[in-house]
């Protein structure tokens, strides 16, 4: 693999960039002078959004059509990067996806590929462009969920990975504190993407006009705003602040039960 050099492109980095929250991230970023690279399955879009950005005068970012969640996606984006001439400064470890149902009853290889793409995929790309971002003092955004605090039935394996990201950015965020780096974790609840489709939940709970919904755009400005504050967590929205605070407090099974009722009425 070709080592960056000290005229490497020095770059913001953003997996999951296609679409919802992390093409968001994309618009934003680029609004605000961030040289981009943009990682997602689909090269169609990624193609259109570097073309939009770089439509408005901002350089074009980077695009890289790879899977993250194959077993040798992340050392091949680490690869690309680097024959690009290109080094990451900010990553934004946005690409994840869930499932709604009863364990039992869903896809075993979908539910593992949520564990693979939202767990080791994020671990690993974290892991190989660390020594990096420590070099620039640069910053982390791993993109979790109100559900890193709560149980989830109907939602299992998806609510206990995002519980990983949680730990994981915690626990980095303390062991990088005195590098210059900061690492932030965005936690949101409910927004409109395409998260709801392809997790096969009822058309209603995709719906714009739940106030309990956020846009992906609110909740990309929150997150940008915590990434550059450098805070360690981010929970856009009060009512999902309510849920952080409050969900530590009650009874376990009651929070289980509370959750269950919730998702059995968001099931397709």
């Amino acid at each position: 693999m070709a080592k960056p050099t000290d005229r490497a492109r020095s770059l913001t980095l953003i997996t999951g960039a296609s679409d919802g929250i992390g093409a968001e991230f994309a618009r934003l970023m680029a609004a605000r002078g961030h040289d981009l690279a943009l990682c997602a399955r689909r090269l169609d879009r990624l193609d259109a959004l570097a073309d939009e950005i770089a439509r408005q005068g901002r350089p074009r970012p980077l695009v890289f059509a790879l899977d993250l969640g194959d077993p040798a996606g992340s050392e091949h984006l680490a690869a690309a990067l680097a024959a690009a001439g290109a080094r990451v400064e900010i990553l934004v470890a946005n690409a994840g996806y869930g499932l709604i149902g009863p364990a039992r009853s869903l896809d075993r290889r979908g539910q593992i590929g949520i564990v693979d793409l939202n767990v080791r995929a994020l671990t690993d790309i974290t892991l190989l462009l660390l020594p990096q971002i420590v070099e620039a003092r640069g910053r982390i955004l791993l993109v979790g969920s109100i559900g890193s605090w709560l149980p989830g039935p109907y939602l299992a394996v998806y609510y206990a990975s995002k519980a990983y990201v949680l730990s994981f950015g915690e626990a980095l965020w303390r062991e990088l504190r005195d590098t210059g780096v900061s690492v932030t974790t965005l936690c949101p609840g409910p927004t409109v993407t395409g998260f709801q489709a392809r997790a096969g939940m009822a058309a209603a709970a995709a719906s714009s006009s739940d106030p309990r919904i956020m846009t992906a755009r609110a909740v990309a400005e929150a997150g940008y705003a915590g990434l550059m504050a450098g805070r360690r967590t981010v929970v856009p929205g009060w009512r999902n602040k309510l849920v952080q605070w409050l969900a530590p407090l009650a009874p376990r099974t009651r929070l289980l039960n509370m959750v269950a009722r919730m998702q059995e009425s968001r099931t397709g």
